[in-house]
């Protein structure tokens, strides 16, 4: 129910929003990045390897895109309110089950019920910024919302679990756990409480609020915007031409080769420095934070980075693509510089730090090139391309299990700079000035 508030001046409550969609990113992260952190404390309890965890990171990531369609469907049949905050809650049993496991099938099931908890979660939160920030402004909000405070999540785990309530305060791990698990479930009934699905349903939102939000005049009669239908993946590929499907299969690549070099930082930072260096948890957590925060720093900056080289150089095409390309590469060449400094942890991870932040100013670059070609469908090429991507987040545990476990560990760096580098390379064929349907045929599906 709206609220009877009339007066002028907008409410203010999309900024409650705001804070709990970053939170619920926040959260989604601090959670995901916690198996990296027990990863040693696994090894020793369950007898478990490299091969071991890589695997059970791959069961996480299989479950995780197998969800995502079925929790997309889901969400727009009933609704961000109860589908994010039933998956919320999902996912913090998940992690529950982590703790509470004595042997590796509970361990198992924690995995799979972690990934498909949090399968649907961005997608809700693509909704969020649809239904409660205007148009002008809503890029920016998921840009803080789904890079920022999510890559703070991922460094917020290593310093507030590894560091502090392990390595300071002395907790078991598994009891550092359930207080993560208390504060997701905290979270999860904020979420239940304050959010609704639609502005003008909400009591502390006045008609001015609304009006912003929709970008509609004032005394527009109170309406929802009327959204296009959603095209299917298959209705999609049956609408390209050779030209455009190519197009999006070297998109799908890059982000592909990314999501297998970027697995050593979500998944085996903590474990390299537990096992290679012999740190324990107090400077394992502090360390392996770096990587992530470079991450965040760049994230942040490559949409600015995007949108200036665009006005600068009045050419999207070759602006996307040499952002991309310049980031990737970057990112290949310092890993394999970083090399040099292997032997010393404080400073082999302060030239990841460099490594992470130009690999995640090209993650905006990739989003932008989705909706530059996606049109009416890019709701349909963000899923789809998130979705392929995963495949590499099935595919990279795996083998940098092998290879740490049979192989060295320096490997698995050289291993994720060849990626990088390929990944830089595919930007050369990339381009987002090839709409994935063109515009006439995109009107005449709509009519």
């Amino acid at each position: 129910m709206l609220s009877d508030q009339n007066n002028d001046r907008p409410t203010q409550f999309r900024k409650v929003v705001f804070v709990l969609a970053c939170g619920t990113s926040w959260l989604l992260y601090l959670h995901r990045y916690v198996f990296g952190l027990i990863k040693p404390k696994l090894e020793t309890e369950f007898g478990l390897g490299e091969t071991d965890l890589g695997l059970l990171d791959s069961g996480f990531s299989i479950f995780y895109a197998g969800c995502q369609v079925p929790m997309g469907l889901a969400i727009d049949a009933v609704g961000v309110r109860y589908m994010l905050t039933l998956s919320i809650f999902v996912w913090c049993i998940g992690l529950a089950l982590h703790a509470l496991a004595t042997g590796t099938p509970v361990l198992v099931g924690g995995r799979i019920v972690l990934g498909a908890g949090q399968a649907g979660v961005y997608a809700a939160l693509s909704r969020v910024t649809r239904n409660w920030f205007p148009a002008s402004s809503r890029t920016t909000v998921q840009g803080w919302a789904a890079v920022f405070f999510g890559r703070i999540g991922g460094v917020s785990a290593n310093l507030l679990v590894a560091t502090v309530m392990i390595g300071i305060y002395g907790f078991t791990w598994r009891f550092a756990v359930y207080l993560l698990v208390m504060m997701g479930l905290i979270h999860t009934l904020l979420f239940f409480l304050l959010y609704r699905d639609s502005p003008r349903r909400h009591a502390l939102v006045n008609d001015a609020e609304a009006a912003l939000i929709e970008e509609v005049p004032d005394n527009a009669e109170s309406a929802d915007l009327k959204q296009t239908p959603r095209m299917t993946i298959r209705e999609m590929f049956s609408h390209m031409t050779k030209r455009s499907t190519f197009n999006l299969l070297w998109l799908n690549a890059q982000t592909i080769l990314s999501t297998i070099a970027d697995n050593i930082f979500s998944a085996w930072i903590p474990l390299f420095l537990f096992k290679v260096h012999d740190l324990q948890f107090k400077e394992m957590g502090l360390y392996s934070a770096l990587p992530l925060l470079g991450g965040a720093c760049g994230g942040a900056f490559g949409g600015w980075l995007n949108d200036f080289m665009i006005r600068r150089m009045g050419d999207r095409r070759k602006a996307r693509s040499y952002v991309g390309l310049a980031g990737k590469g970057m990112a290949a060449v310092l890993l394999l510089t970083s090399l040099y400094w292997y032997d010393d942890p404080y400073r082999f991870c302060t030239m990841l730090f460099f490594v992470k932040f130009f690999s995640d100013w090209s993650l905006t670059t990739t989003w932008g090139v989705v909706t530059d070609i996606g049109g009416r469908s890019t709701a349909t090429v963000f899923a789809w391309n998130n979705a392929i991507a995963t495949s590499g987040a099935i595919t990279a545990p795996i083998m940098y299990g092998a290879i740490a476990e049979y192989v060295s560990w320096r490997w698995v760096f050289i291993t994720g700079a060849a990626a990088y580098m390929v990944c830089a390379l595919s930007w050369l064929k990339v381009s987002c000035m090839i709409p994935v349907i063109a515009e006439h045929d995109q009107q005449c599906e709509a009519t």
